[in-house]
């Protein structure tokens, strides 16, 4: 090996140690996100020994709450701007899923779809709902309609975003996704996580960079950095089977309302359209300029057809 080589090997080597020491991000204790990302009206409540970050909004009369559900990597804050819309005349329920958020990871470390599901009805028999509207965005949808599919007598309506649970091929697939799902250096980056990747995950899943802020940015690096979260989400990964119980979706009989966003790159716009016609009857909203998160990335045009929707019963 001559000379040159041997220093560009070197210099490689000592770049790619810099590199790593400054991607670190260790666990963070839930206590020390509690102030910044948990405020009023956030509480937490023991739902068989999960400790659980929830906000429940709204006139506690109303007889039909309405139940959100957030997506892979996202938390309860990504439904924000809709409990805004929403909570003057609705009850309004969202949490953070096992695995995510400051609720943090599940004891059994199952992150299986029909799993969270069963835990949406154990949360809603602990906070005493008997019916309820329930709406979920990505991961959240699929939750949403597993909901509904075990307990159809319990849910009214259905609200479906950018929702999974049927076969499909992204375009886009973030990033920290990919490195997870690689055996080794997923467990090696367990503890590394670069805040400029996850910048790069969200414009992959926005309609337009414009709208990823530094808080936004923040929001999510910091609430991935809960303890255990990184590891519950390279085990959900690992779990997730797309399109494994899709024949479900064509046995749901209820009022279904179908938002998508246009530039959705993970899942994209022709999922929505198989939606729509496995579930009869339902009605499908598309937004052409938003991605994967609309109702994050544009919560005023997205939930004016929820209003409407809500309304029709």
């Amino acid at each position: 090996m001559t000379g040159w080589l041997r220093r560009l090997i070197g210099i490689l080597i000592i770049l790619t140690a810099v590199a790593v020491t400054l991607s670190r991000a260790p666990d963070r204790p839930v206590e020390t996100l509690v102030a910044r990302w948990a405020p009023p009206p956030s509480e937490f409540i023991d739902v068989q020994g999960q400790l659980v970050h929830l906000r429940d909004e709204g006139p506690r009369g109303d007889s039909l709450p309405i139940v959100l559900i957030h997506g892979t990597s996202a938390s309860l804050h990504t439904w924000e701007g809709w409990v805004k819309a929403l909570r003057p005349q609705r009850r309004v329920i969202s949490f953070d899923l096992p695995g995510f958020g400051l609720t943090g990871p599940s004891a059994n470390a199952d992150y299986r779809g029909d799993t969270y599901a069963r835990f949406v009805l154990q949360l809603m028999d602990h906070l005493q709902v008997q019916r309820f509207i329930v709406g979920g965005n990505s991961l959240g949808g699929e939750v949403a309609w597993r909901t509904a599919h075990r307990a159809p007598e319990r849910v009214e309506r259905l609200i479906l975003v950018d929702a999974l649970g049927l076969p499909f091929e992204s375009s886009r697939m973030p990033v920290s996704w990919q490195v997870l799902q690689i055996p080794l250096l997923g467990r090696i980056s367990e503890s590394l996580l670069p805040r400029p990747l996850v910048a790069q995950d969200l414009v992959g899943v926005y309609g337009s960079p414009e709208g990823v802020s530094s808080e936004l940015v923040d929001r999510y690096f910091e609430l991935a950095l809960r303890e255990g979260n990184r590891r519950a989400l390279a085990q959900r990964l690992a779990q997730w089977e797309p399109g494994a119980d899709a024949a479900l979706i064509d046995t749901l009989k209820l009022p279904t309302l179908i938002l998508w966003g246009g530039r959705d790159r993970l899942i994209p716009p022709p999922v929505a359209q198989e939606f729509q016609r496995r579930i009869a009857g339902s009605q499908l909203v598309m937004f052409e300029r938003l991605g994967h998160v609309p109702q994050e990335e544009d919560p005023a045009a997205t939930v004016a057809p929820v209003l409407a929707f809500i309304k029709g019963r």
